[in-house]
């Protein structure tokens, strides 16, 4: 459904390293802060788009980091959340929300249905379709996808600091946060699981939509973002963190089936 009859422009996922024979699939709901000139810059400052309201600071870079130690198929969003977050369904106040943190969103405040329609078909539709059909011709190769997701949260929240350094995310399935949650013993960060969010706070939209009507192993990763704000912060954190994932796979996992 678009405004009059408007076929509104499409921002598909954007996909790296396709072949990669790696089981991890990695995916970055918020790893950019662009703002497509239809809507502008949503009534927001150049530093506000530069801020955590917009993205993830330092996920994607963590991301593509993994993704090479890992060989794995990186999958992310080319717009910034706040005009879709594509980890939220269309009916959560979340998806295009009006207040982040404490930032209103004066392009987002009273969105018609028309126009919220028309950017779930623009952001969040094709996102979601690209992560899932990378995902099952995964499946289809016989490589037994494993998806993780990769978040990074703010030091302090409403003037609180927060002790955790690296949150461990599970939804239904906790089989895989839980292994993480034990390889990350000696890693040299403060962990924890379901902090600074959980489950409860409706962030695991993408693990429900995508992994568990499947079976497949997964977990939300949350890095503070002070601790990979800058590109070799980044690279320091892949590698201190891929060796983490691939203890907690041979954890829990079974052998990949043939080809």
């Amino acid at each position: 459904m678009t405004r009059g009859g408007e076929t509104p422009e499409i921002f598909p996922a954007l996909v790296e390293n396709p072949a990669g024979q790696g089981r991890f699939v990695l995916v970055c709901e918020h790893a950019s802060n662009d703002m497509p000139p239809r809507w502008g810059s949503l009534g927001l400052t150049a530093d506000q788009r530069r801020g955590h309201i917009a993205w993830d600071i330092g996920a994607l870079g963590l991301s593509r980091g993994l993704a090479r130690r890992l060989d794995a198929v990186l999958v992310h969003a080319p717009v910034s959340r706040l005009v879709y977050d594509c980890n939220r369904a269309p009916d959560q106040p979340g998806a295009m929300a009006e207040r982040s943190e404490m930032h209103a969103i004066p392009g987002n405040a009273g969105l018609d249905a028309q126009e919220k329609a028309l950017r779930t078909t623009a952001v969040y539709a094709p996102f979601h379709a690209g992560l899932r059909a990378e995902i099952v011709r995964r499946i289809a190769l016989g490589l037994e996808p494993v998806l993780v997701t990769v978040h990074s949260f703010t030091p302090v929240w409403h003037g609180v600091p927060r002790a955790v350094e690296f949150g461990i995310i599970h939804d239904e399935d906790d089989r895989l946060a839980r292994a993480v949650l034990e390889a990350a013993g000696g890693c040299g960060l403060v962990p924890g699981l379901n902090e600074p969010y959980s489950a409860a706070d409706d962030v695991t939209h993408t693990l429900r939509l995508q992994a568990l009507p499947y079976g497949l192993l997964n977990v939300m990763l949350e890095i503070r973002n002070d601790l990979i704000d800058r590109p070799e912060a980044q690279e320091a954190m892949a590698e201190r963190l891929a060796p983490v994932l691939e203890r907690a796979l041979a954890a829990v996992a079974r052998p990949a089936m043939a080809g």
